[in-house]
């Protein structure tokens, strides 16, 4: 089988792993409290409501590899940490037998991608279309292979929930709030802050699962790569709730966007992997392609 074929799968990590001192404001949620207390309350609400309902726009750069624009909706839920998307966009289409749209299922830090119906009709795969992909053994393959550490790494920034993205931004050096807005027809208080590289990476739980030398690999890559850090904003209504979430990343080839609209806190996160027979494990297939390309 092509390599080729997860070129896409390569583009949804990297799009999705980018989510990666108190200020004040003269109106609003800012005039009464600092931004680390209304972020602290927004943390606690959305920790609470445990799942929602979200809309993201992403893009990449056209001179990155796999670059071009995605759009994704569905439910995410954390605590325990599921997701059911349907993803679609230029940035899937780089391949020509590339699905329209893909959808991705989270589910006890393992995804599975529906690679479409010429995935299944490769003859190695045996009729199978949702690919494989598990967090612990990717970061156990990452202490010595490129591709297994960026992998990793991508699908433990994927496990992100909002609450910890809050987190995450209380942790900034720079937290301020920039004034008020209406976001999808709701009063909301705008947030900022930025956060380098090792800051989001010692902020981040997610990455807990790889060890220090796997963080330190991680670290180094992502430095290599040209990333500084991250600028990450957010909205808060007047329930304490995030509405939306922004997260921009500037890299060499030029900056990585990623936009999250939030709805219906508390809707039912549920969420169903697809059987065993209809799966293939992308970690065992890229072993096999590694093995044939050696003979």
């Amino acid at each position: 089988m092509k390599t080729t074929m997860y070129g896409s799968a390569g583009a949804v990590l990297l799009l999705t792993g980018a989510v990666a001192c108190q200020g004040g404001g003269s109106d609003g949620q800012g005039a009464q409290r600092s931004a680390a207390q209304v972020l602290t309350a927004a943390f606690e609400k959305t920790t609470e409501a445990k799942s929602a309902r979200v809309t993201m726009t992403m893009s990449t750069p056209d001179t990155m590899k796999d670059g071009g624009d995605m759009t994704a909706s569905g439910v995410i839920g954390w605590d325990p940490a599921v997701m059911d998307l349907t993803m679609k966009g230029s940035a899937l289409a780089a391949e020509p037998d590339a699905p329209e749209k893909v959808r991705m299922i989270w589910r006890d830090n393992v995804m599975y991608m529906d690679m479409g119906e010429a995935a299944a009709r490769e003859a190695e795969l045996g009729g199978k279309r949702w690919m494989k992909m598990d967090l612990g053994a990717l970061a156990k393959e990452a202490g010595g292979d490129a591709l297994g550490r960026k992998m990793s790494g991508g699908l433990a920034d994927m496990n992100q929930d909002p609450a910890q993205q809050l987190a995450m931004l209380l942790d900034s050096p720079n937290l301020k709030h920039l004034g008020s807005e209406k976001i999808a027809g709701q009063r909301a208080e705008h947030y900022k802050g930025t956060l380098t590289v090792q800051e989001m990476l010692d902020s981040n739980d997610s990455l807990d699962l790889l060890g220090p030398a796997e963080r330190r690999k991680l670290l180094g890559s992502i430095e290599k790569s040209g990333i500084k850090g991250y600028d990450t904003e957010v909205w808060v209504n007047e329930d304490d709730l995030p509405v939306r979430m922004d997260v921009a990343m500037d890299t060499p080839e030029g900056t990585v966007e990623m936009s999250m609209t939030y709805a219906d806190y508390g809707a039912k996160a549920e969420v169903t992997v697809p059987p065993a027979a209809q799966t293939f494990d992308f970690l065992e297939m890229f072993r096999d392609l590694g093995e044939a390309g050696r003979r």
